[in-house]
């Protein structure tokens, strides 16, 4: 005889309409999405100039410095933009299992 936990099939359908104020979670997460692609922007001017002066002061370590900036501002932003298609990818990914 099984437990009853393992015979009772338990489901799952994500709705961010059916929490109270669910609309307004929404929106504070496209804010702080738009605030996260704000920083990479300003990460990304900020180590474009540290790059420039470094460069052309033949400061290999802060044109190093500035380099590695930009990248990383640029890499956030990718995520930021790819992060609903990488958590949508993995939840239906789990669907899948079982």
């Amino acid at each position: 005889m099984m437990p009853g936990w393992l015979v009772a099939d338990v489901s799952l359908s994500p709705d961010p309409n059916a929490l109270p104020e669910g609309s307004v979670l929404q929106t504070l997460v496209n804010g702080l999405g738009g605030w996260a692609l704000l920083a990479s922007l300003a990460g990304l001017v900020i180590g474009a100039a540290v790059w420039a002066i470094g460069a052309h002061s033949q400061n290999y370590q802060q044109a190093y410095l500035g380099r590695r900036a930009v990248l990383v501002a640029g890499a956030t932003a990718l995520l930021v933009g790819a992060a609903p298609a990488i958590i949508n990818f993995f939840f239906h990914l789990g669907l899948g299992v079982g």
